[in-house]
């Protein structure tokens, strides 16, 4: 019985030791989870780099044997960037339901952005690029084309999101074979100055809301002139005379990013527009009127060296991203509409 009793301690010191030494492994192991879910946080939220459009859709006609014909260059850099929304570093993060993408909000924000554009794009090919005229029949690539890259961006269930954007990709691609074969004339790309402002509308739509969003960071209050300029506009419902609109505190990174995603694609897409729509843009004397808006959109892109978004006042002590973003785009957005009134005078 004594023997029993002496020994008994040292099994219980066992069974201790031996918990001890699993929490021990546990939480070494918890603490590499967390590092490594850290490490794929840091490399994979870098923005993709950028391309030169024309010297991309040069290289690929000539490794497929096909000629740059007008609108090569455009469908090419839409195919790219759609390439890129889904392959960059880490992937596809939108619909993502595991670390670390599921807690990386501001990746998928700048995927959204991208992903505007792509749709934008796609449309302006499907209704305006590929036709003739009104009443021509549209592409049938472009057809499909659009809606798949219309798909709602966060599902992971069969259809995922990334399988209907692969899926657009391969019928742009069908579509960028046919333009550029000569013997197949079903498929056109018409570079008219009427076409390039039906586009242009687009964009100077979407960075006009993104000026609004960006600006609301610090909060506005602003005069409701959604009727003004017109004396007998209506609308469906009243609406007050003040309006004030805020971003809530934990959008603000959100919004950014989203804006730096769309001007992150258009970039690329009006350098493409602008060598596919060349002659048309220095008959009137345009050229140079795009070239700045580029480079407006350009400076939004500069790296940001503080490790969150800042928000601070406008004459405050800190920077605010948002109000610097928004001010470069709300300078694209004012020379888009200039050389939209540009093309049209003819």
């Amino acid at each position: 019985m004594t023997e029993e009793l002496a020994e008994q301690p040292l099994v219980t010191h066992g069974n201790g030791a031996y918990i001890r030494g699993k929490g021990r492994w546990l939480l070494g192991a918890l603490l590499a989870y967390a590092v490594i879910i850290l490490a794929l946080m840091f490399f994979w939220s870098g923005n993709p780099s950028t391309f030169s459009p024309v010297k991309a859709a040069q290289s690929h006609a000539k490794e497929h044997q096909r000629e740059v014909v007008p609108g090569y260059v455009t469908v090419h850099t839409t195919i790219e960037l759609a390439e890129t929304l889904l392959h960059k570093s880490g992937g596809y993060f939108s619909n993502d339901i595991m670390p670390p993408g599921v807690i990386m909000d501001d990746v998928p924000e700048w995927e959204f952005g991208v992903l505007q554009q792509l749709r934008d794009m796609t449309l302006a090919l499907r209704n305006d690029f590929s036709r003739s005229q009104t009443q021509s029949q549209d592409d049938l690539d472009l057809r499909e084309a659009h809606p798949l890259l219309s798909f709602t961006n966060d599902r992971w269930l069969l259809p995922s999101s990334e399988s209907q954007y692969t899926q657009a990709i391969d019928h742009l691609r069908s579509y960028l074979d046919r333009l550029s074969d000569q013997k197949d004339g079903d498929a056109q790309f018409y570079a008219r100055a009427d076409n390039l402002v039906i586009y242009l509308s687009l964009v100077e739509k979407q960075l006009g809301s993104f000026s609004q969003r960006l600006s609301a960071s610090v909060g506005q209050v602003r005069l409701n002139t959604d009727l003004s300029d017109d004396p007998n506009a209506r609308q469906s419902t009243p609406s007050n005379r003040l309006v004030v609109s805020r971003t809530p505190w934990l959008k603000i990174d959100n919004e950014f990013y989203e804006a730096r995603g769309a001007c992150f694609a258009l970039i690329h897409l009006l350098k493409a527009v602008q060598h596919d729509f060349a002659p048309v843009l220095e008959d009137k004397n345009a050229l140079v009127s795009l070239r700045q808006i580029i480079r407006e959109l350009e400076s939004t892109q500069e790296q940001v060296w503080s490790p969150v978004i800042l928000n601070g006042g406008g004459f405050g002590a800190f920077a605010n991203h948002s109000l610097v973003m928004a001010n470069y785009i709300s300078r694209a957005s004012v020379g888009l509409s200039d050389l939209r009134d540009l093309l049209d005078r003819g």
